[in-house]
């Protein structure tokens, strides 16, 4: 049975195990930015409505599948973007070889597209990514599954994609965290500053998160350092963060209702890929039969 949200949320180990995945991505985009950035921002559903198109695809009908214009009307139903950041998306992924079109017939709108072999590379880290902390949690073997399976990727994705597109915390957090859900590659921006915080005293209000240069950081993570910089003051407006001597340039700390609220939304995201683990790849136990006699 999958883990509960609660379950997760009230874990000993989930900040440790939070930061040992962050890292983990982190490493995955500094390999190739482009192919892992897919996974910022609306990117991030973005990206997982087309990949879940592309997996649904039915080879006897050619209408199925991934095309152009069935993604605009996908990311419209589920108010991922708009019709323009998704025209965008397609054509940035197209430009960049992260996806391509298949042999065949069609226009622009109709001709089917399919994910280039590092955009499956990227996605299949993340689940992994995501399998192997929920095994840390449980003792699962999640991972060995996956791994042992023909089609795990195309079984289990699709199901993740629902589970993200119908959760509210993981779409649209509360208080602190939407600071950084529009800023490019906000996931990694995250993960940057939630690897960097060390032991959390049970009564901090403010927790270290090491010496933070937003210019690093900028540059690590391919971004504006202007634009950057706008988002870390929304957030140390709210409260979320801040610095105790020059602003972006001595130890930052972050609010524990901060770190919270992203530890929160952490363990919806585990529990809706557990839930989509179980049942795509997971083996139920049978119930035992009923007693019947009288």
């Amino acid at each position: 049975m999958a883990l509960s949200v609660d379950r997760i949320a009230a874990h000993p180990a989930l900040l440790g195990l939070v930061q040992r995945q962050s890292r983990a991505l982190f490493a995955v985009y500094e390999a190739d930015p482009r192919a892992a950035a897919v996974f910022g921002n609306q990117r991030y559903l973005m990206a997982h409505a087309a990949f879940a198109l592309h997996f649904r695809r039915d080879p006897a009908d050619p209408r199925s599948g991934l095309t152009a214009a069935r993604f605009f009307d996908e990311i419209a139903k589920h108010e991922i973007a708009s019709r323009n950041t998704g025209h965008a998306f397609i054509h940035e992924m197209l430009k960049y070889r992260i996806v391509q079109y298949m042999p065949g017939a069609g226009d622009g709108r109709t001709r089917p597209i399919e994910p280039a072999p590092s955009a499956l590379d990227a996605l299949t880290t993340w689940v992994a990514t995501q399998l192997t902390t929920l095994d840390a949690l449980d003792g699962g073997r999640r991972l060995q599954t996956f791994r042992g399976l023909p089609a795990a990727l195309e079984a289990i994705q699709p199901r993740i994609a629902d589970g993200l597109f119908a959760s509210g915390p993981t779409r649209a957090p509360e208080r602190t965290y939407p600071q950084f859900i529009w800023v490019n590659s906000r996931g990694f921006v995250m993960d940057w500053l939630t690897a960097g915080i060390g032991d959390v005293a049970p009564d901090a209000v403010r927790i270290p998160a090491g010496n933070v240069s937003v210019a690093e950081m900028a540059r690590a993570l391919k971004l504006s350092q202007t634009h950057l910089t706008r988002r870390l003051r929304d957030a140390e407006t709210a409260g979320g963060l801040g610095w105790e001597g020059k602003r972006g340039r001595s130890a930052m700390w972050v609010s524990r209702a901060f770190l919270h609220e992203y530890l929160q939304v952490q363990a919806v995201k585990f529990a809706l890929v557990d839930t989509a683990f179980d049942l795509s790849l997971g083996f139920r136990q049978p119930r035992p039969p009923e007693n019947t006699s009288r």
